[in-house]
């Protein structure tokens, strides 16, 4: 069992502290590493690092850094199938989406490593004579990525590939419970001569110790975090003693509406996915379903068949398994407490509805509830984990009101052969994505962003590049001797 250590301006050092983290794989329990639970003296050594590095690395030619940038995605793809097996091992994802994970993740560095030379500035003219305005896109400075545990290999690469091409610098705070692939990545990292030291540095810890001392830090930037919309906030009390920027994606609450006019089977085999992608565990899965009242039966029925044919088991032991475990006990309490409290309420489980039969890890079959009303818990709030929650509706704009009815505003999605109907749909829904007869994942070139409490900014494509850039205006006067 591998004990990590901290990774500060170009060197592998201890941390501060002296208390340690147990990394669990939770398809079976055991501890499979350990790592330092960082201080908020490791914070500044990072941060420091990375401000010095600063000076030098937003002065390095843009194409200089696109080719670093590419460089990390290479060596990705050259050690793929370990980080498919650790991105297994701590997180428990099925062996399709864990291989494509980290696809993406090398995708990402490649895609983001051409905007290098893409990186535009603009001229504008000016109401005086002899004179130029020039608007300067330049590197904020100093990034905090902070990394969640349920895509940990991709939204590493969205934060560093971006930090990097943009000319920041930036300490990487991955997951306390997945920090392995991040250890993994550090490696590259390490061995790569061309990356100045302090320009890359990662602490791991605690979120409420090392991502609140990042986000109240003096010489942090930006703040770029992915998580839950409780660290989100805490993150922003934290920034705004500074006034530091922040780029947060939170929470979502997903509504997936099926019309008359749907394809079922799309939509049956769409929202499987979207719901059981990462065993239910991602902000944009699809969350609650508003089913219309003359297909519902029907939908019903062929969902049920779906999930009657889905496997658990341990992704690693186990290529074919298609659902595996929650990350931890307490995620497996929630998601059982929340369809607990639902059936309660009056909701039915159509299917699953209680832990998998393995020995041992935090499995959940794939659940189907029923007679669910609107204004349940199961509802409003993110479940994260395999079950989905069905109701149903009698006309559009019944289905479209209960859509925008939630504090999220990240993803959504609808089902239907009827042009009218999705043009309405995606012009009347409040959501940061709308993913019309196919399930909810982004593109690398889009823009992944939420409303109201899922966040604020983005990533992805050139939008998502822009959230690294700030603006600088130039009022160039000169001397016309022209008479």
């Amino acid at each position: 069992m591998q004990e990590h250590q901290l990774y500060i301006d170009g060197e592998y050092t201890n941390s501060t502290g002296t208390d340690w983290i147990d990394i669990l794989n939770p398809a079976t329990e055991e501890i499979i590493s350990k790592t330092p639970k960082g201080t908020t003296e490791d914070v500044e050594r990072a941060v420091q690092a990375a401000a010095e590095a600063q000076k030098g690395w937003e002065l390095t030619p843009n194409i200089e850094r696109g080719k670093i940038v590419r460089k990390l995605g290479d060596e990705i793809e050259a050690n793929r199938a370990t980080f498919i097996d650790l991105l297994q091992e701590e997180q428990g994802k099925d062996y399709e989406l864990a291989s494509g994970e980290v696809d993406l993740a090398i995708d990402y560095f490649r895609y983001m490593s051409e905007w290098a030379r893409r990186i535009e500035g603009e001229v504008l003219p000016s109401d005086r004579p002899n004179e130029n305005i020039f608007i300067y896109k330049k590197p904020i400075g100093v990034v905090a990525g902070i990394v969640p545990w349920n895509f940990p290999v991709f939204i590493l690469a969205r934060k560093v590939a971006t930090a990097l091409v943009t000319g920041c610098t930036l300490v990487l705070k991955p997951s306390q419970q997945t920090p392995n692939t991040a250890m993994e990545f550090t490696k590259i990292i390490h061995k790569m001569d061309d990356i100045p030291k302090g320009v890359y540095n990662l602490i791991t810890g605690t979120g409420s110790e090392i991502g609140n001392a990042l986000a109240s830090h003096t010489d942090v930037h930006m703040v770029s975090m992915t998580g839950s919309v409780p660290a989100g906030t805490k993150v922003m009390e934290a920034a705004a003693q500074n006034i530091t920027k922040v780029n947060l994606e939170l929470g979502g609450k997903a509504p997936a509406i099926v019309t008359a006019n749907a394809d079922l089977d799309v939509a049956v085999d769409s929202i499987t996915t979207s719901r059981l992608a990462n065993n239910g565990q991602a902000c944009t899965n699809a969350e609650r379903v508003y089913v219309h009242e003359s297909v519902a039966e029907e939908l019903i029925s062929k969902l049920r068949h779906q999930f009657e044919s889905l496997t658990l088991g341990d992704p690693r032991e186990n290529k074919e398994a298609d659902v595996g475990p929650l990350v931890s006990q307490d995620r497996l309490e929630e998601v059982e407490g929340m369809v607990k409290e639902a059936v309660e309420n009056g909701a039915s489980v159509e299917i699953g509805g209680e832990r998998g039969d393995l020995e041992k890890g935090y499995f959940y079959k794939p659940t189907i509830l029923t007679n669910v009303e609107h204004d349940m818990k199961i509802m409003q709030e993110e479940i994260f984990g395999p079950v989905i929650p069905i109701t149903t509706f009698k006309t559009l704009d019944e289905a479209i009101e209960k859509g925008n009815d939630t504090d999220f505003g990240l993803s959504s999605s609808a089902y239907t052969e009827d042009m009218n109907e999705a043009m309405r749909i995606v012009n009347e829904l409040k959501f940061g994505e709308t993913f019309i007869n196919r399930e909810n994942f982004e593109a690398v070139q889009g823009y992944h962003a939420g409303m109201r409490k899922s966040g604020l900014g983005g990533a992805d494509g050139r939008h998502g590049m822009e959230d690294f850039l700030v603006t600088q205006a130039v009022y160039m006067q000169y001397k016309n001797d022209k008479k």
